[in-house]
């Protein structure tokens, strides 16, 4: 499995969580990868990427409660989650990419997914 997500689970509001992607294969040395959700109900969120050059993106919804990382002797991607709130309760996603595109805010077409970690955010 290309990308494989751990770390999610039911935390409090307030809480902390860290996600953690592991990647393998064809996605080991991605260009981008990033964080992405998907919440009961509503739209798809592109919430965090990490592009070769150590830049990074975020949305709105998550700048400065969030931080996504990257450890490349580990082949490994993180998603430190602080200040949780129930707005953050969804599946997560970790994906990657090689090529770039203008069709979502991460700048690359994300060409490969893990298969979701659930984050609930609930008292």
């Amino acid at each position: 499995v290309p990308l494989v997500e751990s770390g999610g689970g039911l935390v409090q509001p307030g809480g902390s969580l860290r996600l953690s992607c592991a990647a393998s294969g064809p996605t080991l040395g991605s260009d981008a990868m990033g964080w992405a959700r998907q919440e009961p109900e509503k739209g798809f969120d592109w919430i965090a990427g990490i592009y070769s050059n150590g830049s990074t993106y975020y949305a709105d919804s998550v700048k400065g409660r969030f931080t996504i990382s990257r450890n490349n002797a580990k082949n490994t991607v993180y998603l430190q989650m602080n200040s949780l709130n129930p707005e953050d309760t969804a599946v997560y996603y970790c994906a990657s990419g090689r090529r770039r595109s203008t069709s979502n805010p991460f700048g690359y077409a994300m060409d490969y997914w893990g298969q979701g970690t659930q984050v609930t955010v609930s008292s």
